[in-house]
């Protein structure tokens, strides 16, 4: 006859296991700032980290307080398998009986795996007496569902792939200002070439094999196919969703027009509305796989209606997944600003007049910033890109704008506009807007 352990015995274990546990060593993330009564809920891409931050949270909290009035529980854990809500009120009671400190900082990852789970939370805020911080993966934890489960109750951190800064210190790089003038500027063009194209993602960045790195993006991209858009959404048509993942793959850092799309699935012999079409990049968005920027307008219905620019959550499905023999260096490098635009929580439009400008930059009711972006500046394409980014500059009344390139450096008046040429690199270890 098998004895079936109780809840507190089975939560008595996993506590005695944190109490004994080490953390790893971090590569630090940007910090963030938070209320204490808040319930701090990360959210963001799978495998880009967010047990870790939490770990990164409890180094902190440790140079104050004692291990033992902090809670890490990961509800993955197969012992937790089938657990109730009622059932975690004797997390409370072992606690007390392994420990006389009073538990303060809670951490929950994974806690969607617990039914109803929001209750369990909202109880907890209310008590008043803990500092709660959640995770989950991206396909069972929206930043939508938080909101609506929470209800003012959480602040939320969406966590991205590395910043070309964390790339570095994963690579142990330390970066001053001196380094544009040594010898070193060589290793850091070199990371750099690497960061474009193979991306951020943190268990990636120390691969070295090639084909193991494939192999994991190519387990990333279905994970997210499987998991995070067919099952989650209940969707059966896989042949069309499968398509237009790919066709984005192919098609990074370009205009995505619907209707455009559904010509394509016609010629192949495919009925697909533009409504199911547009559900779908809705689906993709929500799963973190892509970002959608919008055509600048001062009408909120010719936004909607408009064409969009989509990019992906990081370059690294461009350059190992997609079909181009060699990707476009150039999408690439816009693929890049626009992420660590997104890092920054900047409102991006793009804008569209007789030219293009590839980033303009909001906050509140204004314009800060016009940004174009190319590999390199050079005779064949500086009429067109400092054409697009007056164009963008006149129309905002702005008097000065960036032009990001892969290691190009020079100020320049343009037609009496005055436009800062700086690498990419540069702008991003450095720019504090």
């Amino acid at each position: 006859m098998f004895l079936i352990e109780n809840m507190k015995d089975i939560f008595k274990k996993i506590i005695s296991g944190w109490y004994a546990k080490s953390l790893p060593l971090l590569i630090e993330r940007k910090d963030y700032s938070f209320q204490s009564n808040d319930i701090v809920a990360i959210i963001g891409p799978r495998r880009v980290g967010k047990t870790f931050f939490m770990f990164q949270q409890i180094k902190k909290i440790l140079l104050n307080h004692h291990k033992e009035e902090v809670l890490f529980l990961d509800f993955e854990d197969n012992r937790f398998v089938g657990i109730k809500t009622e059932e975690l009120d004797e997390l409370f009671i072992a606690q007390k009986e392994l420990s006389d400190k009073q538990l303060r900082f809670l951490f929950f990852d994974e806690i969607q795996e617990v039914k109803y789970w929001s209750k369990f939370l909202r109880r907890l805020h209310n008590e008043n007496k803990y500092i709660i911080f959640i995770s989950g993966s991206s396909s069972t934890l929206l930043s939508k569902e938080i909101a609506t489960e929470l209800r003012g109750r959480y602040k939320s951190i969406i966590l991205l792939p590395f910043s070309f800064q964390e790339f570095l210190a994963l690579k142990h790089f330390v970066y001053t200002a001196k380094v544009e003038f040594s010898d070193e500027k060589g290793r850091l063009l070199r990371y750099f070439e690497e960061y474009l194209h193979y991306g951020g993602y943190p268990e990636l960045v120390t691969m070295t094999d090639a084909e193991e790195r494939r192999i994991k993006v190519k387990s990333y991209f279905e994970t997210v196919f499987y998991k995070d858009l067919v099952e989650r959404h209940k969707i059966t048509n896989y042949e069309v969703m499968g398509l237009l993942m790919n066709f984005l793959l192919n098609n990074c850092a370009s205009l995505f027009s619907v209707s455009k799309f559904e010509a394509i699935l016609k010629g192949r012999g495919l009925n697909v509305s533009k409504k199911t079409i547009s559900l779908y990049l809705k689906y993709l968005e929500e799963a973190f796989f892509i970002y959608t920027v919008e055509e600048f307008s001062y009408s909120a219905r010719k936004r909607m209606m408009r064409p969009k620019k989509v990019y992906l959550i990081d370059t690294i499905f461009v350059t190992l997944l997609s079909e181009q023999f060699s990707p476009d260096n150039g999408k690439l490098l816009e693929n890049v600003v626009l992420g660590e635009l997104k890092r920054k929580e900047k409102e991006v439009y793009f804008f569209k007049g007789q030219k293009e400008c590839d980033f303009v930059v909001k906050r509140g009711n204004k314009i800060e910033q016009v940004i174009q972006v190319c590999y390199t500046l050079n005779e064949k394409n500086k009429d067109r890109e400092l054409k697009g980014l007056k164009e963008a500059m006149d129309f905002f009344k702005l008097t000065e704008g960036f032009l990001l390139t892969q290691d190009q450096r020079e100020d320049i008046i343009f037609e009496g506009k005055k436009v800062k040429v700086r690498p990419v690199w540069k702008w991003l270890l450095e720019d504090k807007n």
